[in-house]
């Protein structure tokens, strides 16, 4: 692996692999800072892995890093979208109308993108859905007010040009191999370059935090559960580096999945101490009495949108404690459930 940076979210052009660059791509008011789009190059041109999320200034971002190694927007033949986020999928539509870059994003998205577009706006109608499940409707009314108010712009959200299933695919003419690593979206997709020995990991593996789970559209069923899953079955393919869509490059693929895995197996431990604690407690009052992220703050230190995704990721730790027949639901009190240890 070449040089990073002083700084993984620097503007700028960086080798990670033989004929692959990482530009990373602003992400305006987001914690998460910037995004790594890679640029692919191979027999068949220039791809990209993951597209951007199209705001001001992210197009000639992309254009300059393109140019330090001497490749054009108009070279782009193909953008393969790991999930349907709009940090990942939004400059695809955009290279598209501008070049003729194909989108190709996972089958399994199809659904999420299409509430998303019937929709015509940013408001996660799932998670509110969530949020009152798990008693707190001011916080629902709090994120539908806030989602009524974002930018929305339906020509972010065209339908790609080819739908991807899991299996071999080409990128740039590079032989890869897809796979579906349901969780964090329904459709997320890794990208395994075992010529190179990287994994494309996506938001699916990230070097520093979890992804969120249960922030998306297109139904809840058991997301956690399905992350934990998908997470458990990358140990069974032979380990690689991680190209991550957040955060540094490298390191072991298996090592950071065991670590999410343990993180996980520690939050659940701590979620069902609250039910012994406190029988017939909501998904609020569950997320209420544990911390959050790395400094471990406190629930009312979190700012609305926060609130909504520690809430959203309480309620699927607790369906797969129920899942698992650790916690049952004791009663529902209007839409909100409570839940005791089983």
């Amino acid at each position: 692996m070449t040089s990073q940076g002083s700084d993984w979210a620097e503007v700028g052009c960086y080798q990670v692999a033989d004929s692959v660059y990482r530009i990373p791509l602003p992400m305006p008011q987001d914690g998460l800072r910037a995004i790594n789009v890679y640029v692919v190059r191979g027999d068949e041109g220039v791809s990209l892995i993951d597209a951007g999320w199209n705001v001001p200034g992210n197009l000639e971002i992309l254009r300059e890093g393109l140019a330090s190694v001497g490749a054009a927007l108009e070279d782009i033949t193909d953008v393969h979208v790991t999930h349907i986020h709009r940090d990942h999928y939004t400059m695809g539509p955009e290279l598209r109308r501008r070049v003729g870059s194909r989108i190709h994003l996972g089958r399994a998205e199809e659904p999420g993108l299409t509430v998303l577009r019937d929709l015509a706006n940013a408001v996660p109608m799932d998670s509110l859905e969530q949020l009152r499940r798990g008693g707190a409707p001011g916080v629902a009314e709090t994120a539908l007010a806030r989602g009524l108010e974002d930018d929305w712009f339906e020509r972010d959200w065209e339908l790609p040009d080819e739908w991807t299933e899991q299996g071999p695919v080409s990128v740039a003419g590079r032989e890869m191999r897809a796979t579906v690593t349901s969780g964090h979206t329904k459709g997320h997709l890794v990208f395994d370059d075992t010529g190179l020995g990287v994994t494309f990991t996506g938001d699916h593996v990230l070097p520093r935090i979890t992804p969120s789970i249960g922030f998306e559209l297109g139904g809840w069923d058991n997301p956690l559960g399905d992350y934990l899953t998908s997470l458990a079955a990358m140990l069974d393919r032979p380990d690689s580096v991680m190209l991550p869509a957040h955060g540094v490059v490298g390191g072991s693929v298996h090592a950071r999945v065991r670590e999410l895995l343990d993180h996980h197996d520690l939050r659940l431990d701590a979620t069902r101490r609250v039910l012994l604690a406190t029988p017939g407690v909501t998904g609020l009052g569950v997320a209420t009495a544990l911390p959050w992220t790395r400094r471990e703050r406190r629930f009312s230190e979190l700012d609305d949108f926060n609130q909504m995704i520690a809430i959203c990721e309480t309620m699927a730790h607790l369906d797969v404690l129920v899942a698992r027949g650790q916690a049952t639901v004791d009663r529902v009190v209007g839409e909100a459930q409570h839940f005791i240890a089983s």
